[in-house]
């Protein structure tokens, strides 16, 4: 196989690759570039192998006129800048000792120890500078062709190497994959104890990337059932998922799906970020608000409420209403009428708040007919 395309013709990204070629070193493309190459999907970030040491790479670079910039010099990792471009460049490893969360590597000349020690075997193949492809394990690319994500060697040695592995299975299923590898299930199964040891940025940061798969249906219906799902976010219940993405009619959003999942502290065990933590949190509470797309609207947003609404019929087994976009829409874009200098001095305090709130409410339930002099003539 010979892949193509603007990513590997590109000037910056030849200039790394020659860099390394004419110092003597293998310079290879290899990861997620590849993999997303060869399936004709986006390729974002470039990732070269190469037998050079990492100051082997920093010499070279500034021989070049490139910038090198030492992101992991510890782990054979140096981020080679082309014309504004990063390249990670990492030396050849092999593995020495595996902790369950990292590993110990020494740095190879084998592009075969290199290959051994990647988590998949379809994210185990390089290419060349002219995109000639390389598949050492020698099944890389016909798992590819099948889209079976599947462990290299061992699937339970590759987990206890690293237990986060357990859910990038999941995750490049659902991105990439069809059925579940039953050895890795298998596997990941066995080993659920291992997530525990987990910091949950990583956690959290797998949990986002798998649920923004255009369908992860499949992929956390068998989380749970093998009981990744639980250990990972305890009272969690995926049977809401599948008609949530049979409902959406918007771009995959992974808090949305989140919301439909559930489960105890899902913002702290996840770690997420304050605005997705305030989005989560808005979405669960809508659970028990009106059932008029117009009022949550404007309670909560276009965006927002569209997305309540969504999880609201997903979680009921109904499909949506006609219109209800628009009503939704129609909802965002009201004002309430009153403000609080509208009720003084007569008002003040809780007073002030209570009527409000009374008043609010009242304008609502007219379907935001009620004018501010309605409004203050009931008074």
């Amino acid at each position: 196989m010979r892949l193509t395309g603007d990513w590997i013709e590109a000037e910056p990204t030849q200039r790394v690759l020659k860099m390394l070629d004419e110092g003597g070193h293998q310079a290879l493309l290899v990861g997620g570039c590849v993999r997303n190459s060869a399936l004709g999907a986006p390729v974002n970030d470039i990732d070269i192998a190469s037998d050079a040491r990492p100051e082997r790479v920093i010499e070279l670079a500034k021989a070049a006129g490139l910038k090198p910039v030492p992101t992991g010099v510890d782990h054979g990792t140096v981020t080679v800048v082309a014309d504004g471009h990063p390249h990670e460049v990492t030396t050849f490893r092999r593995d020495v000792e595996t902790h369950g969360r990292h590993a110990t590597v020494a740095f190879s000349d084998d592009i075969a120890e290199d290959a051994a020690r990647r988590d998949f075997t379809m994210n185990a193949l390089y290419a060349r500078s002219d995109g000639t492809v390389l598949d050492p394990l020698g099944t890389g690319l016909e798992d590819l062709a099948a889209r079976h994500v599947r462990f290299v060697g061992e699937a339970e040695e590759r987990i206890r190497e690293d237990y986060l592995r357990i859910l990038r299975f999941f995750r490049f299923t659902a991105w990439y994959g069809h059925d579940l590898d039953p050895d890795g299930l298998a596997a990941c199964a066995a080993n659920t104890a291992g997530i525990e040891t987990l910091s949950r940025e990583r956690l959290g940061g797998e949990m986002l990337k798998l649920l923004a798969a255009p369908d992860p249906v499949h992929a956390v219906a068998a989380m749970a059932q093998c009981g990744v799902l639980t250990a990972v976010l305890p009272g969690a219940d995926a049977t809401a998922l599948g008609p949530l993405v049979h409902l959406e009619d918007r771009p995959a959003d992974p808090i949305r799906r989140l919301a439909a999942i559930g489960g105890e502290d899902v913002a702290e065990r996840l770690r997420l970020s304050k605005k997705d933590t305030r989005q989560l949190e808005a979405l669960r509470a809508s659970l028990s608000d009106s059932d008029d797309p117009a009022v949550l609207g404007y309670r909560l947003g276009a965006d927002t409420g569209a997305d309540a609404f969504l999880l609201r019929h997903a979680l009921m087994g109904q499909e949506m209403p006609e219109g209800w976009q628009n009503r939704v829409y129609f909802g965002a874009k009201q004002q309430f009428p009153v403000q609080a200098r509208d009720l003084m001095p007569p008002y003040e305090g809780k007073a002030l708040g209570d009527t409000l709130k009374t008043l609010e409410a009242r304008w609502i339930d007219s379907g935001f007919t009620l004018t501010r002099e309605d409004l203050l003539a009931a008074l």
